[in-house]
């Protein structure tokens, strides 16, 4: 990856609906330059896929939590995590360090929806106990990090 293939990347994380002649007069490429780069960035896994940003209040789920997953002493983490993702109120899962092996990220319509969500969760084999914050207001989320994508470079 270059400075060119940076470049891109952040343009498509600004705005994953970009042409790639609205891409190329942003980092100074041909339309079919950026989308030869493109393609060779998909193909390596670097861009892993493209998906729309939506609100969730609007789709019906206004109660945001993470979720602290303490472990059992036995627990398989691999096991855990599979059960996790099979629940589809966890919008997202972190392996982290510390007394908790995960940190989830969960959406409901309600907080019922929340104390069913977490009485599924405890139920997971491997799930000692949980510890969970509620969200009161999210600030902003999954904003693109474009200086740390400059920076790269010097």
């Amino acid at each position: 990856m270059d400075t060119l293939d940076r470049r891109i990347i952040a343009a498509l994380r600004e705005n994953g609906r970009a042409t790639y002649a609205d891409l190329g007069r942003q980092v100074g490429l041909s339309a079919s330059a950026v989308h030869e780069r493109v393609g060779k960035l998909e193909a390596t896994g670097v861009i892993t896929g493209y998906h729309a940003v939506v609100d969730p209040s609007a789709v019906g789920l206004g109660v945001t939590a993470l979720i602290g997953i303490h472990p059992t002493d036995i627990a398989d983490d691999e096991d855990v995590a599979a059960s996790l993702a099979l629940l589809p109120e966890v919008e997202s899962c972190y392996r982290v360090a510390g007394d908790e092996s995960f940190v989830v990220k969960v959406r409901v319509a309600t907080v019922d929806d929340l104390e069913h969500t977490l009485g599924r969760l405890r139920r997971i084999d491997g799930v000692a106990r949980t510890r969970t914050t509620l969200v009161l207001s999210t600030r902003f989320e999954g904003r693109p990090n474009t200086s740390e994508v400059e920076d790269a470079d010097g």
